[in-house]
């Protein structure tokens, strides 16, 4: 794969990878000398940061990064995790929603709960956002949501295929703007990484035998372009 200028996208992760790279080892060690290296790859990882649209003021964010320091474990960095739901009906059709804050239109999505499994988090999720029942068939998807940028934090977005078995359309009141069955050909404006995710999402409420869709590794996994890259 021939170079390129890095991106947002990219200078984005490699400053998350590296802020949480350092988070993580003020976590755990106690010498003076690895804390102020950990602390300068912070300063540096904020400099990057900054030329991102959108980024803080280097010192500010360098702070943001501080206050996460946790001791041990709780100090480990990891992403967020959020489960996503493509739900059939018997027509065929993808349940989606529109997201009040943004006007986009997805599958209903949601941050993964303490004290629940990914799939009964699904099941919650697509009840409160769209009023509809549904039983989980099986996950269809392991995303990295930052390297397919639908995010600007790391988070890892688990996908399960599920049907309708159910309720009634209703829009969750403060999250949701509308919520709809749509056919493939059919799917409502605008619609967020649609030709991403879409031909696999349909071909698994067809009852095809999709694979479990994920992000291929990468050699070497900090060049090229993450998206000409994916499985």
């Amino acid at each position: 794969m021939t170079d390129h200028p890095a991106n947002e996208r990219e200078l984005l992760r490699w400053a998350e990878a590296l802020s949480a790279t350092a988070i993580t080892g003020l976590g755990f060690t106690e010498n003076l000398y690895e804390r102020e290296r950990f602390e300068q790859v912070l300063e540096i990882a904020a400099d990057i940061r900054s030329h991102v649209s959108g980024g803080l003021d280097p010192s500010r964010q360098v702070q943001e990064w501080l206050d996460r320091i946790g001791s041990g474990v709780a100090g480990y960095q990891t992403p967020k995790i959020t489960v996503g739901a493509v739900v059939g009906n018997d027509d065929g059709e993808l349940l989606m929603v529109q997201r009040a804050d943004s006007g986009v239109w997805l599958y209903p999505t949601g941050w993964a709960d303490i004290g629940y499994s990914p799939a009964e988090v699904v099941v919650k999720e697509v009840k409160e956002e769209t009023g509809i029942e549904c039983d989980v068939v099986r996950p269809i998807a392991v995303l990295d949501g930052q390297r397919r940028g639908y995010t600007r934090i790391p988070l890892v977005s688990l996908v399960f295929h599920c049907r309708a078995t159910g309720g009634v359309l209703e829009p969750h009141p403060l999250e949701c703007a509308d919520v709809g069955f749509f056919a493939e050909d059919a799917l409502p404006e605008p619609t967020a990484g649609a030709d991403l995710w879409a031909e696999h999402a349909f071909r698994a409420i067809r009852g095809e035998d999709v694979p479990v869709l994920f992000d291929s590794p990468r050699d070497p996994v900090w060049k090229g372009d993450p998206m000409l890259e994916i499985e």
